[in-house]
């Protein structure tokens, strides 16, 4: 048997539109960051940006299970002597991007380096139920129905 390696001449990179409301941060970034990389498609090749497009809407609605609003906490150093600052997750999500957290989630899943650089510049993620990418004519994924798990109401 051959192992089948894709060529950039073949690469089918297709649109899909995913509504984020009332779903769980963690089961959703997994699954955008498998259709970023195309692990989804029979013909994945490790090293070729094979994914596709995923546009994400609603970011700001987005759940996290148990007490992860208010115990999951952010640190950075501004430089200074003493200059430990943190966040929680409520914050971000209320902040002004709240659109950063999805972002950061998937960034985290995908392989570090230059092509993970490459496979990120195809996710777009907007905090309201808009985007300018009509023209493209995307696909809706549901990734509520993939599984019960998914979507949190409560």
């Amino acid at each position: 048997m051959k192992t089948y390696s894709m060529k950039a001449s073949e690469i089918d990179k297709k649109w899909h539109v995913i509504d984020a409301t009332d779903l769980v941060l963690g089961r959703l970034s997994s699954i955008i960051a498998n259709y970023l990389r195309g692990k989804h498609k029979p013909t994945f090749t490790p090293h070729m940006d094979c994914g596709d497009n995923i546009i994400v809407i609603n970011a700001e609605k987005v759940r996290l299970t148990g007490n992860k609003l208010k115990d999951k906490k952010f640190y950075w150093h501004t430089g200074y002597a003493g200059g430990i600052k943190e966040r929680t997750m409520t914050q971000l999500l209320t902040g002004k991007y709240p659109e950063r957290v999805i972002h950061k989630a998937v960034e985290r899943m995908i392989t570090r380096g230059p092509l993970g650089r490459k496979q990120m510049t195809g996710l777009k993620i907007y905090a309201g139920p808009t985007h300018p990418h009509e023209a493209q004519n995307p696909q809706v994924l549901d990734v509520a129905t993939m599984n019960p798990k998914n979507k949190r109401s409560d």
